[in-house]
């Protein structure tokens, strides 16, 4: 299939499909004899499989080495593979959710304690702001 049929198949734009091939996540398609990218049908499972793991969390780099990982097909143990990158990137991601949580929670209680200043408020050691903390060297 032609560049534009994967990308339109996949979800992606041209630009996106392109930038793919350059960075290795998509192998080099085979060229029609007028010169157009000639894609399989399985690279719409690949780009699909892109997507999906960057909205998990993944970067690029980290989905890189995923699929490598899967073509190279490595004997039991050899290599992270998906299990171990999911349980790494859980943790990462459940990290992320403390702190967003405890940010939540120092903002509304900001919001209850009627902060309106930052000035004023920073210098205000009832303020449940953490100027204090911030501030230190």
């Amino acid at each position: 299939m032609r560049s534009s049929e994967l990308a339109a198949a996949a979800g992606v734009n041209l630009q996106t499909l392109r930038y793919y091939e350059r960075r290795g996540l998509l192998d080099e398609p085979a060229r029609s004899l007028g010169g157009h990218r000639m894609y399989p049908s399985e690279a719409v499972t690949t780009l699909r499989v892109i997507k999906a793991a960057q909205r998990l969390g993944f970067t690029l780099t980290e989905v890189s080495d995923l699929l490598d990982t899967a073509r190279h097909r490595h004997a039991q143990g050899e290599g992270a593979g998906l299990q171990t990158r999911a349980r790494e990137k859980l943790t990462d991601v459940e990290a992320k959710i403390a702190d967003l949580t405890v940010i939540a929670e120092t903002l509304r209680a900001g919001i209850a304690a009627g902060c309106d200043d930052l000035e004023t408020c920073a210098g205000n050691p009832n303020c449940p702001l953490p100027f204090p903390e911030i501030g230190r060297p």
